[in-house]
């Protein structure tokens, strides 16, 4: 059985970083694109970035372009979310998950639809 951890959220001053993790068992890490979301009281979950499988390829959503950056460690079976210069506008619960089907198009990616498999998330909080 797949199983997603979430791991490294916080509370932090705006202009802070944070690094998130999540750390993948029950699967070969290595043949999922993995993705990011996020969800803010009372809106809805939005996708914030994306990996592809060996890495190579990432797209972020607008908000948080330039400032998060996603990577992996196929070999720790492990996604990461950089995340500096945080605002208020960013604290949320994240979740990670498997990508069932992903698009790539340079750092952007015009369809991102999500697996079954969820992190349980982790707490962001950002203070102005």
């Amino acid at each position: 059985q797949v199983q997603l951890v979430d791991s490294g959220g916080g509370m932090v001053a705006a202009g802070d970083s944070l690094r998130l993790s999540c750390t993948a068992s029950g699967r070969n890490f290595s043949t999922d694109s993995m993705g990011w979301f996020r969800q803010a009281p009372e809106k809805e979950r939005e996708f914030v970035a994306a990996i592809s499988r060996s890495g190579t390829s990432t797209c972020y959503a607008d908000s948080v372009k330039g400032r998060f950056t996603i990577s992996r460690d196929n070999a720790k079976s492990t996604a990461y979310l950089q995340m500096n210069n945080l605002k208020p506008d960013d604290a949320a619960v994240y979740y990670c998950t498997v990508a069932s089907l992903v698009i790539f198009r340079s750092d952007y990616c015009p369809q991102f639809k999500a697996s079954d498999y969820w992190g349980q998330g982790t707490q962001v909080s950002v203070s102005s």
